[in-house]
């Protein structure tokens, strides 16, 4: 699903979010301190990345008191396959509201097709005529 996720984040959004998503609530700094490990980054970029994602729903926060004044803490809005889900359904939707009826019936041919190819495959060769 990796590639699903490369079509809507950028490589860093994808990296950050990734660390979110065992259901976990971070400051910028902790997501930082994980992602730098792998990539030559600023924390400001983090802290940008972050705010992109929470503008455009994907993630959340709250705030929180701490020395030296507030903070925010990020964690995500859907878990990842409910994210994945939603990434599909939307692209869907798109192809579905640019192409109308063509792209609803290739879509039933296809699954029409993969199915009839899965119910095949599952019966084995002692059973096919």
């Amino acid at each position: 699903m990796k590639r699903v996720l490369g079509s809507v984040l950028s490589p860093l959004e994808s990296d950050v979010l990734n660390e979110l998503w065992p259901d976990r609530e971070l400051r910028v700094r902790d997501i930082y301190h994980i992602v730098r490990k792998s990539k030559k980054i600023a924390l400001t970029s983090v802290a940008v990345i972050l705010d992109r994602l929470y503008e455009r729903g994907i993630v959340d926060r709250k705030i929180e008191t701490g020395r030296g004044g507030l903070r925010y803490l990020y964690f995500p809005k859907k878990n990842k396959k409910q994210f994945e889900k939603s990434v599909v359904e939307e692209t869907v939707n798109k192809l579905i509201a640019k192409f109308g009826d063509v792209a609803v019936s290739y879509f039933n041919e296809r699954f029409v097709k993969g199915k009839t190819q899965i119910e095949r495959s599952s019966i084995g060769p002692s059973h096919r005529r």
